[in-house]
């Protein structure tokens, strides 16, 4: 790289105050969002009653557990959904989304999905890469097939006449399946409405087929989220706060979640069974930080995006346009510039800011992946981190943030880093 696409202090300093400027309005927009979020979340706290007797963790089997039952029932408030599965236990976004998957779908049954190619982690599981044999979906003979988004990557959409006419031709069809961000593609997020418009198209069309979103990064980005037969997501994502050790949620009509629930344990024990080992309190706590938590990730999407817009860099979603996530892209181009990128971030993490990140073949994705993650957390996506594969073109995945002071830091880091697109 040239000396002349590096930074000065004064250039970065003078970049941060326009920034700013320019988002002092939306600044007050995501606020206003976080104000209402927080204002459903009391409201839930009040009406179940959460009191500190529901802090205590239990053993062995977990029967009675009251934070657990409590846990629950404020989530299915806050999210307006029939029934909650909450557990520490999930080990991942991916461990509620496979476990949802193999609860609902049954042999000779079809998943659809209708955003795309899932995100990478997923493909495992589904069956579309990996060894036969490993107890994939395709094992156990269920089918999977695909419904491209219409209007392109930067206005695609779930293209809803064609699901519509996929479910009057194939009787077989039991799960529709919607990523809610755009996981390692560049496309846009959908927003909960839209969701809430396909959930409500389906079941106009097929009552018996379920609509399964996966929900992570979307949580509280927005003053209500998607209405569908499950919402899936990871608690050291935006719905933890920060908080949250590990675990992940499932939420949705009760059917469906309890059918979930004999997936997580045993057919019959179901929700019943599962000690909480003292987490409680971090989930709850999780769960009240959310919102500001996840204002302080989106803050930091914005400041990003405008910053290296004016670097030179194609980013997406542009630094001024609504967004349903906390991901931010910025398509460096370079295999060196994006894991420059990730090394910046990594720099500006107050966990392990002295280890230069490398690719590697990380398990459960297709190409080499490389990762920023110096988080208290391991692997906390809302704290701050960033990635992308390695893979044209070199797009860099960026999100989270636990204070937004923080994540400037880190944004300013990575531009520091990385310097002015000379290309």
């Amino acid at each position: 790289m040239s000396n002349d696409a590096k930074l000065t202090r004064a250039e970065l300093e003078a970049l941060t105050e326009e920034t700013e400027r320019a988002l002092a309005g939306r600044f007050a927009e995501i606020d206003r969002t976080a104000y209402a979020n927080t204002g459903r979340i009391l409201r839930a706290f009040r009406e179940e009653k959460v009191s500190d007797s529901c802090f205590a963790g239990t053993t062995g089997y977990g029967y009675d557990d009251k934070g657990r039952e409590v846990l629950d029932a404020v989530w299915s408030r806050v999210f307006e959904t029939e029934l909650s599965l909450v557990r520490h236990n999930f080990g991942n976004g991916r461990h509620g989304l496979s476990t949802a998957l193999f609860g609902l779908l049954r042999p000779g049954e079809t998943l659809v999905g209708v955003t795309g190619k899932p995100y990478d982690t997923l493909d495992e599981v589904i069956g579309i890469s990996g060894a036969n044999g490993d107890g994939s979906l395709a094992d156990f003979g269920i089918k999977y097939a695909e419904i491209p988004m219409a209007g392109g990557i930067s206005g695609g959409r779930i293209d809803i006449p064609a699901v519509r006419e996929r479910l009057l031709q194939d009787s077989g069809i039991r799960v529709v399946f919607v990523q809610r961000s755009k996981g390692y593609m560049n496309r846009r997020t959908l927003s909960p409405d839209e969701i809430t418009e396909l959930t409500e198209a389906v079941h106009s069309v097929r009552r018996d087929v379920m609509v399964v979103v996966d929900n992570c990064y979307g949580e509280f980005t927005a003053d209500r989220e998607p209405k569908a037969d499950l919402l899936v997501g990871s608690l050291i994502k935006n719905p933890g706060g920060g908080m949250a050790l590990t675990g992940g949620y499932i939420t949705g009509t009760a059917r469906a979640v309890e059918l979930c629930s004999y997936r997580l344990t045993t057919v019959g024990t179901g929700r019943e069974v599962g000690a909480t080992l003292g987490q409680n309190r971090n989930m709850f706590m999780g769960l009240f930080y959310a919102p500001h938590t996840t204002a302080q990730a989106i803050k930091t999407a914005h400041f990003a995006a405008y910053v290296f817009e004016k670097l030179g860099y194609d980013v997406f979603p542009a630094w001024d346009e609504p967004r349903f996530d906390i991901i931010q892209t910025v398509i460096t181009h370079s295999r060196e510039r994006l894991c420059d990128f990730c090394r910046g971030i990594q720099s500006g993490s107050p966990v392990d800011s002295y280890v230069s990140p490398e690719p590697w073949a990380m398990p459960g994705y297709t190409d080499e992946v490389i990762m920023a993650a110096g988080c208290f957390v391991q692997g906390a996506s809302v704290e701050m981190s960033a990635d992308g594969p390695i893979r044209p073109p070199y797009t860099a995945f960026f999100q989270g943030g636990l204070t937004y002071e923080s994540g400037k830091y880190g944004v300013l880091e990575a531009a520091a880093m990385v310097g002015r697109n000379k290309d």
